[in-house]
Parts: C-alpha cells; structure tokens; sequence
C-alpha cells in the first residue's frame, strides 16, 4: 500500500510557517527549506548530522545535507509532491529540537 504524497503548501502558507522555526529559509525557485547551521568544530559538526540522520529516519522524511568541518547545510523539500509541504515543515521543527 503507498503513502498518499501530502500537498505543496502555497507561498502565503509558506511565509506564515515559516514563523514557526528558528531562522529557516525559503528559496522559492528551487522549492525548499534550508539552514546553514554551524559548529566549532568537526566532531560537534558531524555529531549534528548523525543526530539529524536519526531524526529524519524516524520521521521517515530525509533532507538534502552539505557537511563541512563546522557547518552543515539542511534542505528539505517533498520530491514526490514537487514542493515543500507540510512534512518539510515538522522535519525541521524536530532539527530545531536538536538544538534546543
């Protein structure tokens, strides 16, 4: 049985969500979320991605990751839907809750 694929959330509802987290962006051309976030050094860097592999593998809902030795670039979006939707949203609510 498939999981039904939710649905692309408009500009306006984007904007509005966007409130809900911590310094996200949205890059309207290529349809996604993203934050940079960044680290004094390379084992806090990667003990973040590994915390964000977990989270996202439990959510079921696995973002596009840039790892550098202090920072990590998170980009979500919903390749199926052809957009960000409401999945990218609560994906980067729970990386937020990493860092608080």
């Amino acid at each position: 049985m498939q999981s039904k694929v939710p649905a692309v959330l408009s500009d306006s509802e984007i904007e509005s969500s966007l409130n809900e987290l911590d310094q996200w962006s949205y890059d309207q051309d290529k349809k996604l979320l993203f934050k940079e976030f960044k680290f004094k050094g390379f084992l806090k860097t990667m003990s973040f991605v590994n915390a964000v592999a977990w989270e996202a593998n439990r959510l079921m809902h696995h973002p596009d990751m840039e790892v550098g030795f202090s920072r990590a670039l998170i980009q979500f979006t919903t390749h199926d839907a052809g957009g960000v939707t409401s999945n990218d949203f609560n994906a980067a609510k729970a990386i937020d809750a990493l860092m608080s």
